[in-house]
């Protein structure tokens, strides 16, 4: 079954919406973004492959492409990676994603339906229930009556193959650079990607970055200096990413162009769900760049490009 992305035209006018598709796992409620949801598929039979994270099921060919299929169940309850396989299901479903140019399938035991709702109604977990700053929960849904869990999908795939999220190694291969003090605010919700990009953007030389947990709090602290007169002294570029609680990528970039002010800061939106039709809404709504992640490299590669046009 595939799934229509209905959400084009919210996502377009940058609403602050997002369509969450719910699913079960040994009867707890969990959720995705539609967004990264390509199809869900009645489960099949898989190829192990040797020396696997034991989460990772095997592969499988639907149709013309090799799949990666990642037991989901199992995972989440064995996150080191040595626990068994879990229990399958005769009904058990396959949701096929597509993020960060990848697309894997996780396995599910049912799924429930889809909800529009508010990045307002997302909150972030609280860190005794997550376990601190390494749970896999990116925010908590408020689904009608239901509490739903969002999972951080690309966090999961960081884990159990981490040559697919930011490496070192592409910054490194810049050589040696000067160090850039430009103040670059970055609105990131996830512990693990917030604290390698800064580790990445340090090593490539700048110095001056200002982390933000959220759409929302980056765009209530640019509130706090627009109307500065050395603003650009404040901040000189902007890099989102689209999926974070209480406001999302877009809404900021629509916030931040319509604003007279502060629409000449260039902005760059960094994200694991650049396809091509969310290019498009990006650019609609303003933004200077788009960036799909793990490419780190090209993101410095832009940064520089566009403080030195700024500067001019």
């Amino acid at each position: 079954m595939k799934v229509e992305q209905k959400s084009e035209i919210l996502l377009e006018s940058g609403t602050n919406e997002i369509e969450i598709m719910q699913f079960t796992i040994d009867g707890n409620l969990y959720g995705i973004n539609v967004a990264k949801v390509r199809e869900i598929m009645l489960s099949a039979p898989v190829k192990v492959m040797p020396h696997a994270h034991s989460a990772v099921e095997g592969v499988f060919k639907p149709r013309d492409a090799v799949l990666t299929v990642i037991d989901l169940p199992a995972y989440l309850k064995n996150r080191d990676g040595q626990g068994p396989a879990s229990e399958k299901h005769e009904k058990d479903l396959f949701i096929v994603t597509n993020f960060n140019k990848m697309f894997v399938a996780f396995r599910v035991h049912t799924v429930v339906g889809i909800s529009r709702i508010s990045w307002t109604d997302i909150q972030k977990p609280d860190k005794a229930v997550t376990g601190g700053g390494d749970g896999v929960a990116t925010g908590i849904a408020q689904c009608g009556e239901q509490l739903v869990t969002i999972l951080d999908f690309e966090k999961i795939v960081a884990e159990i193959a981490p040559e697919t999220t930011i490496q070192m190694h592409d910054i490194e291969a810049l050589g040696h650079r000067a160090r850039n003090a430009s103040p670059v605010c970055i609105a990131e919700d996830s512990i693990l990607l917030a604290k390698m990009i800064r580790e990445a953007l340090n090593k490539a030389g700048y110095t001056n970055l200002k982390m933000f947990n959220n759409g929302k709090d980056l765009w209530d602290y640019l509130l706090t200096v627009r109307d500065e007169r050395d603003l650009k002294e404040k901040v000189s570029l902007i890099i989102t990413d689209i999926e974070m609680p209480q406001m999302d990528g877009h809404r900021l970039t629509k916030l931040v162009k319509e604003d007279v002010k502060l629409s000449t800061i260039p902005l760059i939106i960094f994200s694991s769900l650049i396809t091509p039709e969310v290019r498009i809404k990006g650019k609609r709504l303003g933004a200077d760049e788009q960036l799909s992640k793990p490419e780190i490299a090209h993101l410095v590669d832009i940064m520089d490009h566009l403080l030195a046009e700024a500067a001019q």
